[in-house]
């Protein structure tokens, strides 16, 4: 359990940190990474400020149910809590990453 709740720390501080785009991580992120094409596949959604705090959600997402699995506290309730709102935040943050990629894929397919 102590290995779940590290891994959950690292990703939901990794998340936030990319959310929020602390000491400009989020741009270098984008200009280093998600901006370089991939063989014959262009950049997509990841590569848009929009795509990358919708893809740091997603991974502060996976770190709260990772702190729920973890059991980061003893209470039942809080758990349940932290399980469901990282479920819940991950099902809706996927639905726009992927309508986001469509939208970029359309975008550069009219090109």
């Amino acid at each position: 359990m102590i290995l779940v709740l590290a891994i959950g720390v690292l990703l939901f501080v990794a998340g936030f940190v990319l959310l929020l785009n602390v000491l400009a991580a989020g741009d270098y992120v984008i200009r280093h990474l998600t901006s370089r094409s991939l063989g014959q596949l262009a950049p997509g959604f990841a590569a848009t400020p929009r795509g990358m705090r919708t893809y740091a959600t997603l991974l502060l997402a996976i770190g709260i149910v990772c702190l729920g699995l973890g059991g980061i506290t003893r209470n039942l309730a809080v758990v349940a809590g932290l399980l469901v709102l990282g479920a819940m935040t991950f099902g809706v943050a996927s639905v726009v990453a992927i309508a986001g990629e469509i939208e970029t894929y359309r975008a550069l397919k009219k090109r």
